[in-house]
């Protein structure tokens, strides 16, 4: 009888290992490696071959792929990661979770990708090359925190995203929607948002308790960043959004007659409401309240 090892033509054709992404595969990976996703660090691995291409195609385009530096945070099981890697992508990935080393040891196996272990929150920003490009799905309980810091972060150029479908809906707004506050005027002051794609629950495993939005943050780093001072009179003006705007710049110890004033300047009734004033406006009105120095 013929040796099937030795003898190609009698040979069994192997198998294809299921993709990183598919269920099956995932539940395999992780009772192999004795885990369980954890919550507490919002762990939910997409479990969707489509989402995850239009996530990677849309974190890459605008430019070559091939070198682009790419920051994720969150890898999880790598399954983003290695996708992002094969189109030619150089990826930095930040984890947290010390019990996936061996799982990315496996799937990132021959790939040139730096995995850095340790919290995204004590990350240094700086320290990325310039041209910087986050693609992640991000944990959602950090989300605000870091689309933050890639804002403030001179090398990230933009922020390509899986959120809560409410914060999508808040980065897209604008000023009188319902989603409309700080987050949104944050991102305009950094640059433009746009909205992919929403996200099923059932993409992930274990399936999340919220529908996602992919979202993307371009930072247009060729004007200079808004000074602290706006930032926090922006902050102030729309911490309570569906109050009255003189109210609100009130209770930071602005003056009355100098805030009518300052309104009836800029064409603003008295009563207006904070979420409905244009971010233009607002900064009108920190200069005519001197904020800005």
């Amino acid at each position: 009888m013929p040796d099937s090892l030795n003898n190609p033509d009698s040979a069994t054709p192997p198998v294809p290992s299921a993709p990183l992404y598919s269920p099956a595969r995932v539940r395999e990976l992780l009772t192999l490696h004795g885990l369980r996703p954890t919550k507490s660090l919002g762990q939910n691995f997409l479990i969707d071959g489509n989402i995850l291409r239009a996530i990677a195609e849309a974190g890459l385009s605008g430019g070559p792929a091939q070198g682009t530096p790419v920051l994720e945070v969150g890898p999880g099981l790598g399954v983003l990661t290695r996708e992002m890697a094969t189109r030619g992508a150089r990826v930095t990935a930040l984890e947290k979770d010390e019990k996936l080393r061996p799982v990315l040891a496996e799937t990132l196996a021959g790939l040139d990708v730096n995995v850095v272990w340790g919290d995204a929150l004590e990350f240094d920003y700086s320290s990325l090359p310039q041209g910087t490009r986050v693609v992640a799905n991000l944990p959602y309980y950090i989300t605000g925190v870091l689309l933050s810091r890639f804002m403030h972060a001179p090398a990230i150029v933009s922020a390509t995203v899986l959120v809560q479908k409410e914060v999508g809906q808040r980065l897209a707004s604008r000023p009188g929607e319902d989603n409309y506050g700080f987050l949104t005027a944050l991102a305009s002051l950094y640059g433009t948002v746009k909205h992919v794609r929403d996200v099923p629950k059932g993409a992930f495993f274990p399936a999340p308790d919220v529908t996602s939005s992919v979202i993307r943050l371009d930072f247009n780093r060729s004007r200079p960043p808004p000074p602290p001072a706006l930032l926090k009179f922006v902050e102030a003006a729309l911490a309570h959004r569906r109050k009255t705007l003189r109210n609100n710049l009130r209770m930071i110890g602005q003056h009355a007659a100098a805030i009518d004033a300052a309104l009836e300047a800029g064409g603003l009734r008295p009563d207006v409401r904070a979420e409905d004033v244009p971010l233009d406006a607002l900064h009108a009105l920190a200069e005519r309240l001197g904020v800005l120095g």
